[in-house]
C-alpha cells in the first residue's frame, strides 16, 4: 500500500498570527505551522479521498495534548502544527448558560484546576479556570469555545468533532453557521444519525463507524454518497483485507485509533522511542488504513512523513507561505 513518491519538504509557515482565546498566551506571531487547507466542501473530499497509499497527516486524538500543552486547547492544536501535518479531533460540550465549548469530559478535575460538571457551569465561570497537562500540571490556558475553533481552524486544519452531550445534528448545523464545512466534520455513531446529518447539510462530512463488511454493506445501501465519510474501522485494524478494498473502492478512506494499543507503550516508555514502534504503525498502514487518529502526533506524524507518500493531489492542500 505503500507507494513511492516525492516527499514533501521541510516545515511551513502559517500566514499571519493565531487566533489566541482570551487569557491564553499568546504563541509565536509568526509560528511555523504545517497547514492544512481545503479551502471548499469539495476540496475536503478531495483531501480524504483514498489513493495509492495513506493520507499525508495524523489525525490528533483531542488535538495531542503533551506535556506543557493541554488536551482540547487552541495553543495545542498550534503546537502539534509546528510538529506534523495533523487533522485535530476534539470534544464540545455544552454549558449551563447553552455555550458549547472544548472539554472531553464531564466533569472539571482532570483537565482543569476546577471541579464539578461542565454542563453546570457558565462559560462565564468556566473562562476563570486553567487547563492542566497531561501530567496535571496546571497552565496558563482556558478553555476555549467551539466558535473559536471553527474560526482558528480555517486555513489551518481540519477539526473533527466529537459527540459529547452535543447531538450530531447540533454539531453541523454549528458547521453550517460558522460556514466551516471545508474545514470541519461530525463523528456519527449511528446510521440513523448520518442519515440526519447528510439531509440536514450534504456538504458537511462525516466520521462514521464501519467496523465490519456487514456495517459497510448497511452503509452503502443508505444511499449518502461515500466521498462524504470516513470510515472508522476500530481502535484494533480489522484483519480483514477485503473490508478495506470494499470502503475504498467506494471512495471513502479507512480511519483506524492507536490511542489504546500502540500509542499506550510510547506514553508508557516500555519502548524507548516511537521509532521502535514503526514497523507495527507501518503494518497497521499496510492493511489498507490511510489515516491514523493518535494521542502522539508530534511524535508518529514526522515519522510517519519519512514513509508515507504524498499524492500529487493531496500537495495543493499541504500549504506553503
Amino acid at each position: 500500500m505503500i507507494a513511492t513518491y516525492l516527499l514533501l519538504g521541510a516545515a511551513l509557515f502559517a500566514q499571519g498570527p493565531a487566533l489566541t482565546p482570551p487569557g491564553a498566551r499568546a504563541p509565536d506571531a509568526t509560528p511555523a505551522l504545517h497547514r492544512i487547507d481545503a479551502r471548499t466542501p469539495e476540496g475536503l473530499r478531495q483531501l480524504f479521498r483514498p489513493g495509492d497509499g495513506p493520507l499525508p497527516f495524523v489525525d490528533g486524538h483531542r488535538g495531542g495534548g503533551r506535556e506543557g500543552f493541554p488536551e482540547n486547547c487552541i495553543a495545542t492544536f498550534e503546537d502539534t502544527l509546528r510538529h506534523t501535518y495533523a487533522i485535530m479531533e476534539v470534544d464540545p460540550r455544552p454549558t449551563q448558560d447553552g455555550e458549547l465549548v472544548l472539554h472531553h469530559d464531564a466533569t472539571l478535575e482532570r483537565t482543569t484546576n476546577g471541579r464539578g460538571r461542565v454542563a453546570d457551569r457558565t462559560l462565564a465561570g468556566l473562562r476563570q479556570l486553567r487547563l492542566r497537562d497531561a501530567a496535571g500540571t496546571v497552565t496558563d490556558f482556558r478553555i476555549p469555545t467551539l466558535d473559536e475553533a471553527l474560526d482558528w481552524a480555517r486555513g489551518r486544519t481540519v477539526l473533527v468533532l466529537d459527540q459529547k452531550e452535543v447531538p450530531a445534528t447540533e454539531r453541523v448545523r454549528r458547521i453550517s453557521e460558522r460556514g466551516a464545512e471545508a474545514w470541519a466534520l461530525v463523528i456519527v455513531y449511528s446510521f440513523r444519525d448520518a442519515l440526519a446529518c447528510h439531509a440536514l447539510n450534504p456538504d458537511v462530512m462525516m466520521e462514521v463507524m464501519i467496523p465490519n463488511r456487514q456495517k459497510a454493506e448497511e452503509f452503502d445501501a443508505l444511499g449518502i454518497p461515500w466521498s462524504h465519510v470516513i470510515a472508522f474501522v476500530g481502535h484494533t485494524p480489522p484483519e480483514d483485507a477485503a473490508l478495506y478494498r470494499y470502503i475504498r473502492q467506494r471512495g471513502a478512506s479507512c480511519l483506524i485509533g492507536t490511542s489504546r494499543n500502540l500509542d499506550r507503550r510510547i506514553l508508557a516508555r516500555d519502548v524507548p522511542d516511537v521509532k521502535a514502534l514503526e514497523p507495527d504503525y507501518l503494518a497497521f498502514l499496510s492493511r489498507g488504513v490511510d489515516l491514523i487518529e493518535t494521542d502522539i502526533p508530534t511524535l508518529l506524524g514526522p515519522l510517519l512523513a519519512s514513509s508515507t507518500p504524498v499524492a500529487e493531489d493531496k500537495r495543493e492542500f499541504l500549504l506553503t507561505p
